[in-house]
This record gives structure tokens, C-alpha cells and sequence, in this order.
């Protein structure tokens, strides 16, 4: 008798027990996508930009920003008086090394050398003369009508010739040394480098368009003063950009090449562009307060419309399913590690270990453990933590 009343009691006990307040959701099949998104800048695929080479004048502008412009057009002219001297000045003095090279290279010039050979003969006809000399104060000197010293004064004598007759040939045949002739050549070359630098300023001051395109921005007025190195005008073709976007350094590492790009752009709330990643980071660079990757993105259809330096907002699918089961990611609980959810059954809760594939900010894909159409709790109406065995009642 003392058991039944026990076990009514407990009956009892529970049957009278709040019940646990719980929100459920059914499991079903959708696509479920996982992206990332981050800032970036419309650039073209490539970029002109033309810079006033020295300190001058704009002689003439052509254009506007915004211009249609063909191939060769003339689109600014600067004052090259300055340039023009310092070209007529690398030419004076690349003459100068000519002339010197090839001086050095044959032996002098041609005064210099007549002046040589002329050196030669007379020292020639002087050691002759001297030996001359020698040969008849030799024979004297055997008959005794010469004396020695007088016979060692003409060996003296024509031992200077010779000496002086050696230095005119060598003069004459190798003047400068293999030093003298690089250092000749190194002066050629610097000459030629000066004189095709001031040509290429010279180039530089009559500014024509390398390719079809647009101008977009022009930076100089005609009559203008401009600084060595000042941007001038940029132009490129704007049917061919592309953006350069910066991921954050833990995100780099979801991002392949191929993944699609969805742009949109503030001013036109309406528009969406789509590309796709051509070129993930090779380093890791600092962007403002951010470590970030540069990540290149090609529009899939030319002709964007989006102007130059534009900043959009970049979001690169990372993940997809196109039939998941999926549950809302707040559904989903770890213990010990291992996801898992809670099934309700017959006004119960069921802990249940589940496989996951893509989660994403709001849903979790389902690979193993649940069913198409069973119910999950996704929480309780005063916070209280979801407990298996316990009695629920679901709110809806």
C-alpha cells in the first residue's frame, strides 16, 4: 500500500510540473548559401596615367573628362623649351664622346698622330746619327787618335737616342691603355643613355592616347604651371574593369578562384553586378586600421557602367547547397563539442548528434541525423536552457 502511494505522488508530482515553453521549427530542404562580403574599388584592367615629366608649362588641353577619345588622338601638349636644351646639350655631348673613343681607339687623333710619326723619324735620324758617331770615334780610338772618354760619350749618346727613339714608337703605336679605352666607353655610354633620356621627356610633352578609350579625370588647366611628376590625365577602357576587394586575413582562406561575386554599389541601391574571383591575396598588406588581402574580381559582362575608383560592396560565395537540409543555426547545440540538436517527440525533447556541412549566419546544413519533416527546438520563451526528458509545451 505504502508503494502505490508513492508512485502516485511521483505521477502526480509530474503531471503538475510547468511544462518547458519551447519554440520548435520543422526541418525541411532549401538552398543555403554561406558568403562573405567586404569593401572594394572599381579599377580598370588597365590604367594610363600621364605625368608632366619636368617643371613646365601646359601649352594645350584637348580634352574633357569623359571623353570618347580613339587611338593617337592629341590630348595635351606641354612647353618643351627646357627639354628641348637639354637635348641639344646630351648631344654636344655625346659628340664629344664619340669623337674621344674613337680618338682613343686609334691611337689619338690625326694631329696626333702625323705628330707621332713625325716624332719618330726625327729621333730616328738621331739615333742613326749617333751611331754613325759611336763607330767612327771606335775606329779613331784604335789608332789612338781618339780617347776613351770621348768613345763612352758617344755610347751615352746613342743609348739616349734609342731610349727616346723607343718612347716616340710606343707613343705612336699604343698610346692610351685598355684603362683609358673602357673609361672612354663608359663615357659613350653615359652620353647615349642622357641624350635618349631627354628625348623620351621630349615624347612625353605631347601627350596622345595609347589605345581606344576614356578620359575620366583630366588634372591640368591650358597655361597651367606644373611640377615634375604632377598626375596630368588618366584614361583607359571602361568596358574592361574590374574590382580590387579587401578581405580581412581570417577570411582569405575561404576564398578560391572561380567563386561568385555579387557588387553592389550605394548610389544606385537598385543594381547588382556579378563576377566572379580572378586572383586571390599573395600577401598580407595593411588597409587603414586592417590587415587585409587584395583579392581581384572580373565583372562576368563587360561594360559596367561603374565608374573608375568607385567603392562597392563585394560579396563572394564561399559555399553552396541547392537542396540542404536545414535546420536555423540557433537550433543547432554543442556538447562536448559535437553539434547536435533537440527533436521534439510526444511533447518531449530528444538530444540528437548531427552531421554538419555549411553554416552559415542564419541556417545550418544537415548532412546526417535528422529527417525531412521532423520537428527541432530552436529555443525557450524565458531563456531557460533546453534539457532532453523534460516537459515541453510548444509555442507557436
Amino acid at each position: 500500500m505504502a508503494g502505490v502511494l508513492v508512485a502516485v505522488f511521483f505521477l502526480a508530482r509530474n503531471l503538475l510540473r510547468t511544462r518547458l515553453e519551447v519554440r520548435e521549427v520543422q526541418v525541411g530542404h532549401q538552398v543555403l548559401v554561406k558568403t562573405v562580403s567586404t569593401n572594394g574599388r572599381v579599377e580598370p584592367e588597365k590604367n594610363y596615367e600621364f605625368y608632366s615629366p619636368i617643371n613646365t608649362t601646359v601649352n594645350a588641353v584637348y580634352v574633357q573628362a569623359g571623353d570618347a577619345v580613339p587611338p593617337g588622338k592629341l590630348l595635351m601638349e606641354l612647353d618643351d623649351t627646357e627639354a628641348r636644351s637639354r637635348e641639344a646639350a646630351a648631344e654636344s655631348t655625346l659628340k664629344n664622346a664619340q669623337a674621344n673613343l674613337q680618338a682613343v681607339t686609334h691611337n689619338g687623333t690625326q694631329e696626333q698622330r702625323q705628330a707621332a710619326a713625325a716624332d719618330v723619324a726625327r729621333n730616328r735620324l738621331e739615333r742613326d746619327m749617333a751611331e754613325q758617331n759611336l763607330n767612327a770615334l771606335s775606329k779613331l780610338a784604335a789608332t789612338g787618335a781618339a780617347s776613351p772618354s770621348e768613345v763612352s760619350a758617344a755610347r751615352h749618346r746613342l743609348a739616349i737616342a734609342q731610349s727616346a727613339l723607343h718612347a716616340a714608337e710606343q707613343n705612336l703605336n699604343n698610346r692610351y691603355s685598355p684603362a683609358d679605352v673602357a673609361r672612354a666607353q663608359a663615357a659613350l655610354a653615359d652620353a647615349e643613355a642622357n641624350l635618349e633620356a631627354a628625348q623620351e621627356v621630349i615624347a612625353k610633352t605631347v601627350i596622345r592616347a595609347p589605345i581606344k578609350g576614356t578620359v575620366y579625370t583630366v588634372n591640368a588647366l591650358s597655361m597651367q604651371y606644373v611640377e615634375a611628376g604632377k598626375l596630368l590625365l588618366e584614361m583607359a577602357d571602361l568596358g574592361r574593369e574590374r574590382v580590387r576587394a579587401y578581405f580581412d586575413e581570417p577570411d582569405i582562406g575561404r576564398l578560391q578562384v572561380g567563386q561568385s561575386a555579387l557588387i553592389k554599389w550605394d548610389a544606385m541601391p537598385g543594381e547588382e553586378w556579378h563576377g566572379h574571383i580572378s586572383r586571390t591575396p599573395t600577401t598580407i598588406v595593411s588597409y587603414g586600421t586592417r590587415n587585409v588581402g587584395e583579392v581581384l574580381v572580373e565583372f562576368d559582362k563587360p561594360n559596367s557602367g561603374l565608374l573608375p575608383d568607385t567603392n562597392v560592396t563585394v560579396t563572394v560565395t564561399t559555399a553552396s547547397e541547392r537542396n540542404a537540409l536545414s535546420v536555423p543555426r540557433e537550433a543547432l547545440y554543442y556538447v562536448d563539442g559535437k553539434p547536435c540538436v533537440y527533436r521534439v517527440v510526444n511533447n518531449a525533447l530528444v538530444r540528437t548528434p548531427v552531421v554538419t556541412s555549411i553554416i552559415n549566419l542564419t541556417q545550418a546544413s544537415i548532412v546526417s541525423g535528422l529527417s525531412d519533416g521532423e520537428w527541432v527546438a530552436v529555443g525557450t520563451t524565458d531563456g531557460e536552457p533546453l534539457q532532453e526528458g523534460v516537459p515541453i509545451r510548444v509555442v507557436r
